[in-house]
C-alpha cells in the first residue's frame, strides 16, 4: 500500500464503492471523492422503478449512509467538477481554481444522456433522465395522473419510465427506431412480449418512428408531430434514447479510447496509475478476451471494488459475469451474461411466454452465453441467475432440448463435478 493518497473522480455508485472498498482494504491514506452532483452518492436503478414509483424513500438510495464519508475520513466534494489531469505531475484541476495531488486516480465519470436536437427540444415539459433529481421532477409530474406522456426512445429505461407513467394512470405513447421493443437486446420474440405487456397495460406505440418537431404553447410541450405528420399531444416529453460515456477528461489526458476509457481487466488505463470504472470503461474481460462496456448498476458496484483492490497493487480483475434487472407492471426480469455473444441468437425458452414464467438461454456453439428470467418460480426453482451464471462460467455444451425441459431442475444442467 504504497500510495498514499487516491482521488477519485465521480460520485456515483462506481466511485462510492471504491472508497468504501478502500477503507474495508485497511488503506490509512487520503481519499477524495469529487462529485458534481450535490446528493451524496446514490443507487440508479430505484430512479426509474421503485423510487419513481412511490415504492422507496430517498433515503434507501444512498450508496452507504449519511455519515459514512465523515466517519471514515473520506474526503466528499459534492456540487465540484474536474476540469483537467496532469498525469506527468499526477495531479487534477478542479472548477474552482484549486488542485489535488495523486498517487492514483480513478476515473468514474459515468455517462451522460443523449439529447435530440430538434425544433421545440427546450420547451418546458421535455426532459431526458439520468439523476435523483430528474427522477423527484417526474414523479411529480406523473404521480397525480391524466397527462399526455410521449416517451422517445424504446430501450430499457424507455419502457421502464413508459410502464412507470402508465401505472400512474397517464396516457402513455411510445416511440423507437426499432420494429419491436428491446429486439436488438433480446431478440424479436422477447421484444414482442414486452410490448404486449405494455399494450395490455394501456401503453400505445409508433413503431418505427422518431420525432420531427415538438410543439408548445407559451413555452410549454404541447405534442410531438412524428416523422409520418402524426401529432401526438404531449404534456410531458422524455428523451430515453442512450447515454454517451462521459469521456472528456480522459481524451484531454491523452489515455487511450474506444466507446469509453480502454483499461485492462483490472481496470488500469493506458496511464499508469489512472483506473477506470463504471459507465465509462470498456474494459477487457478474461472470460471473453473482448472489451465490454455495460451501464448497468452490477458493473459499477463490482468495478468500484476491483479499481480499488488494483489500486491498492492487489491481484484484482473485472471478471464477473454482467447482471441487470428490470420491473415493468406485473413482470421482474434478470439478464445474466453477455449481449454482444448472444446478439443474433434465438432463445430457447423454458416455460410460458403467455403465463409470465420463463427462462430464455442464449447459446453459442451450444454453450449458454446468456440467459433471462422472468418471474421464474423462486420456491421452485432457486437461484435462477445463480445456475445462468455457472452455466456460462462452466462453457460447457448443453442441449436446447435440456435448457427448455421445465421438468428437470435447472441445478441439472449444470456439469457434474470431477
Amino acid at each position: 500500500m504504497a500510495v498514499q493518497n487516491i482521488v477519485i473522480v465521480g460520485g456515483g455508485l462506481a466511485g462510492a464503492t471504491a472508497a468504501k472498498t478502500l477503507r474495508a482494504e485497511g488503506f490509512t491514506g487520503q481519499v477524495t471523492v469529487v462529485g458534481a452532483e450535490s446528493h451524496d452518492p446514490y443507487l440508479r436503478p430505484p430512479l426509474s422503478k421503485e423510487y419513481l414509483l412511490g415504492k422507496a424513500a430517498e433515503d434507501s438510495i444512498p450508496v452507504v449512509p449519511a455519515g459514512w464519508y465523515a466517519e471514515n475520513d473520506v474526503d466528499l466534494r459534492l456540487g465540484m467538477r474536474v476540469t483537467g489531469i496532469r498525469p506527468p505531475t499526477r495531479a487534477v484541476q478542479l472548477n474552482d481554481g484549486t488542485s489535488l495531488t495523486y498517487g492514483s486516480l480513478l476515473l468514474a465519470t459515468g455517462a451522460s444522456p443523449r439529447r435530440l436536437r430538434l425544433p421545440g427540444s427546450d420547451l418546458a415539459g421535455v426532459s431526458t433522465f439520468r439523476t435523483l433529481d430528474d427522477s423527484r421532477r417526474l414523479r411529480g409530474n406523473l404521480a397525480a395522473g391524466g397527462k399526455n406522456v410521449v416517451m422517445i426512445g424504446s430501450g430499457w429505461i424507455g419502457m421502464e419510465l413508459a410502464a412507470a407513467a402508465a401505472a400512474y394512470g397517464n396516457n402513455v405513447t411510445l416511440l423507437g427506431l426499432e420494429d419491436i421493443p428491446l429486439a436488438g437486446a433480446i431478440g424479436p420474440e422477447l421484444g414482442r412480449f414486452f410490448r404486449g405487456l405494455h399494450e395490455t397495460n394501456g401503453v400505445g406505440f409508433r413503431l418505427p418512428a422518431s420525432a420531427r418537431e415538438l410543439t408548445g404553447t407559451d413555452g410549454a410541450v404541447t405534442g410531438v408531430i412524428t416523422d409520418s405528420g402524426e401529432l401526438l399531444p404531449a404534456d410531458i416529453v422524455i428523451v430515453a434514447v442512450g447515454v454517451a460515456p462521459e469521456t472528456g477528461l480522459a481524451e484531454a489526458a491523452g489515455l487511450a479510447l474506444d466507446n469509453g476509457i480502454l483499461t485492462d481487466a483490472s481496470l488500469q488505463t493506458s496511464e499508469p496509475g489512472i483506473f477506470a470504472a463504471g459507465d465509462v470503461a470498456n474494459a477487457l474481460h478474461p472470460f471473453t478476451g473482448q472489451h465490454h462496456r455495460s451501464e448497468h448498476w452490477s458493473n459499477a458496484l463490482n468495478g468500484g471494488k476491483v479499481a480499488a483492490r488494483a489500486m491498492l497493487g492487489q491481484d484484482a480483475t473485472l471478471s464477473t459475469i454482467p447482471y441487470f434487472y428490470t420491473d415493468q407492471f406485473d413482470v421482474s426480469m434478470e439478464y445474466s451474461g453477455f449481449p454482444t455473444l448472444a446478439a443474433g441468437a434465438e432463445p430457447v425458452i423454458r416455460g410460458s411466454l403467455e403465463d409470465k414464467e420463463f427462462i430464455a438461454f442464449w447459446q453459442q456453439d451450444s454453450r449458454v452465453v446468456a440467459g433471462m428470467s422472468v418471474n421464474w418460480p423462486r420456491k421452485v426453482q432457486p437461484g435462477a441467475q445463480k445456475t445462468i451464471k455457472a452455466l456460462i462460467s462452466a462453457r460447457t455444451p448443453v442441449t436446447a432440448d435440456r435448457l427448455a425441459d421445465a421438468s428437470a431442475g435447472l441445478d441439472q444442467l449444470l456439469p457434474t463435478p470431477a
